[in-house]
């Protein structure tokens, strides 16, 4: 990486870093894969029950292959074969996890939280219930403000995400939101998280790539 771009993605990390910290939010900075499934190692302690939600930056980093086959008890909802009642079970032993992984939509360097979700399964334990929350995202889910989260996930990460699923959405055809009322929408609830009670309850790790959408 060109070191004047390096020098701004590291400007932009240690800002939000900074603002998460004064809001009871933890935040850690590596530079690849292997630096964030290190960092994890050290984070989370053997035979903790450990979740995850949707997330293609998990998926590009090997983080759900790490949880597989290390050791831990991995609530797992991404198998193959799970009914619908399979994953709604994994859904409610999640509240109850010591630590839940996930990507975020957006964050602004500020240190806020932005993220939409179709059935609440991502937000809802990120909001409350695991012990622990992990997210992992790229330099390039930093925004400046709320104003540029909601733009950047309506019309740019939420169309991608529903071509990414198959989803047979006015976005998916068009490149861009017209808040439609599709039954198949995945941009049911939009949820902003300005702060914890519990000082480092949340852990965000910044990966210096892009990763995801």
């Amino acid at each position: 990486m060109d070191k004047n771009i390096s020098w701004y993605i590291d400007n932009k990390i240690n800002l939000t870093i900074e603002n998460l910290q004064k809001r009871n939010m933890e935040g850690y900075v590596v530079n690849d894969e292997n630096g964030l499934i290190d960092l994890l190692k050290s984070l989370i302690p053997p035979n903790s029950v450990v979740s995850a939600g949707d997330s293609l930056t998990l998926s590009l980093c090997g983080v759900f292959d790490f949880l597989r086959g290390g050791p831990f008890i991995f609530l797992d909802k991404h198998k193959e074969g799970l009914t619908k009642e399979d994953k709604r079970k994994i859904y409610l032993k999640t509240f109850n996890a010591d630590f839940f992984l996930s990507g975020t939509n957006a964050i602004t360097e500020k240190g806020e939280l932005y993220n939409i979700d179709g059935n609440g399964s991502r937000i809802a334990p990120i909001i409350y219930g695991p012990k622990n929350v992990i997210i992992v995202c790229g330099y390039n889910k930093i925004v400046r403000n709320l104003e540029e989260a909601q733009n950047r996930v309506r019309q740019y990460a939420a169309p991608l995400d529903a071509k990414r699923l198959g989803k047979n959405t006015p976005c998916t055809t068009l490149g861009c939101c017209i808040d439609c009322n599709s039954p198949q929408r995945i941009c049911n609830s939009f949820v902003t998280i300005t702060g914890q009670f519990e000082k480092g309850r949340i852990k965000v790790i910044f990966v210096k790539k892009e990763l995801g959408f």
